[in-house]
């Protein structure tokens, strides 16, 4: 395995984000109207097949915790690229609907399993307190992603199979350097790590709150992610080379993602959720009242993309919080609750595009988004109780990570090279071939 800093590593990992999640996942949206024209498919098909990833992103997901500690980080990541290679070239060459569903099934699987493994490259690689820092940037690959996916809309418009064949090559790449500087450690668990709050003291109502929010959110952003770029195309009259801008503008306000989530959880969470899905719930009605503006499409895209990655950064943080000593479940289930939401809401949004127009339809999930942001004071914010006292949690996304390590006095387990006055800058550790727990002394 080659070296790596842990600045190296977080571009690294916002690299192989960027293919798993951007390329494989979220740019289908983008070439539906070409695709959809060519195999001759109805909205209500659309919806389904834009939903099959979502499912296979939570059936890996749900695995991909083992698979990282059995397969450890390099070859679980290596796994996720093939699975991303042969559904790229998949949807390059599909004839009917069934090879295209297949794809896109094997690009969710691609998904669910680059994150943990990443995940726990980070865990063995990188110092804790770099942690927030890195996983951000990492997490910002989603973006760059949908950006990089926009070139191939605006120079290749009706040439979608190579814009794929482009994909599974860049995919390619990824993997080879996955193979060089990825470690093949398993997630380690420091020796005076206190072991994690046993099931029956988990903050169990906050957890389902949380989970339903996320789930909420999901479900309302599944029409934009799916059916924004067709609704341009059919409702406004733009050309299929137009959706690029509105990709573009998703990424680019996406960038500022992690940094609005972090404000975001060291102020008042209930009230920053209610707004960002408000603006999530007004991105899709501007988008239906005005598919013809290109400027105001445009305008409603950086809306989403800076509420969606908002939201998804404010929901990681808080699971991650809400599940101290549970490196693997922290991190995932919110994930696992967007895109279960996302799987639901796609199916459903091309079944009313069906019945209704793609105005009607984007307004009834706007709507829907308006209704779970007054809900939002029912979000778990950081207070919660313990006895008759009240506890506040630090906020921000480090303290997230500090928190999910505790020692036996409940308090954040320090990195042991700050502790002893080490240089502090991140190499990478050597000798972590394999998942291990140390015995406390």
């Amino acid at each position: 395995m080659r070296s790596l800093s842990s600045t190296g590593f977080a571009i690294f990992g916002a690299a192989l984000v960027a293919i798993s999640y951007g390329l494989a996942r979220f740019a289908f949206g983008l070439f539906v109207p070409q695709i959809r024209d060519e195999l001759s498919l109805t909205p209500d098909a659309i919806g389904i097949i834009g939903a099959l990833p979502l499912i296979s992103f939570l059936l890996s997901t749900a695995v991909a915790p083992y698979a990282t500690d059995r397969l450890g980080a390099r070859y679980a990541a290596v796994l996720s690229g093939l699975f991303g290679i042969v559904g790229l070239a998949l949807i390059s060459r599909a004839a009917d609907a069934t090879m295209l569903s297949i794809g896109v099934f094997a690009c969710g699987i691609c998904t669910g399993l680059m994150m943990p493994a990443l995940t726990a490259g980070m865990q063995a690689l990188v110092r804790r307190s770099l942690h927030a820092r890195v996983s951000s940037v990492m997490n910002a690959g989603t973006s760059i992603g949908v950006i990089v996916a926009v070139p191939t809309v605006l120079f290749m418009a009706d040439a979608w199979r190579l814009a794929y064949l482009s994909f599974a090559l860049l995919t390619v790449i990824g993997v080879c350097a996955t193979w060089l500087y990825l470690p093949s450690v398993s997630r380690i668990t420091p020796s005076n790590a206190a072991d994690p709050p046993a099931l029956r003291e988990l903050p169990w109502s906050r957890l389902v709150r949380l989970t339903l929010f996320s789930y909420a959110m999901g479900f309302i952003s599944a029409a934009y992610w799916i059916f924004a770029p067709d609704l341009v195309v059919t409702l406004g009259g733009l050309s299929p080379s137009a959706t690029g801008w509105l990709w573009l503008a998703v990424g680019i306000a996406g960038l500022g993602g992690a940094v609005v989530a972090d404000l975001a959880d060291r102020n008042n969470p209930p009230i920053t959720q209610a707004l960002m899905l408000t603006m999530l719930a007004a991105s899709l009605a501007l988008l239906a009242a005005s598919p013809a503006q290109p400027v105001l499409a445009a305008f409603s895209a950086l809306v989403f993309g800076l509420a969606y990655m908002s939201l998804t950064g404010l929901y990681l943080m808080t699971g991650i919080r809400l599940l101290p000593g549970r490196l693997a479940m922290g991190p995932v289930l919110p994930f696992m609750a967007v895109s279960l939401g996302q799987a639901t809401g796609s199916p459903v949004i091309g079944a009313l595009l069906n019945v209704f127009s793609y105005a009607e339809g984007f307004a009834i999930f706007a709507s829907i988004g308006i209704l779970v942001a007054l809900l939002s004071p029912l979000y778990p914010g950081h207070i919660h109780q313990v006895g008759d006292e009240e506890v506040e949690d630090p906020p921000g996304l480090q303290s997230a990570y500090d928190l999910q390590l505790q020692n036996e006095a409940g308090e954040p387990l320090e990195d042991p090279e700050y502790l002893a006055g080490e240089d502090p800058r991140d190499e990478p550790t050597t000798g972590l071939e394999h998942s291990h727990k140390e015995e406390r002394g």
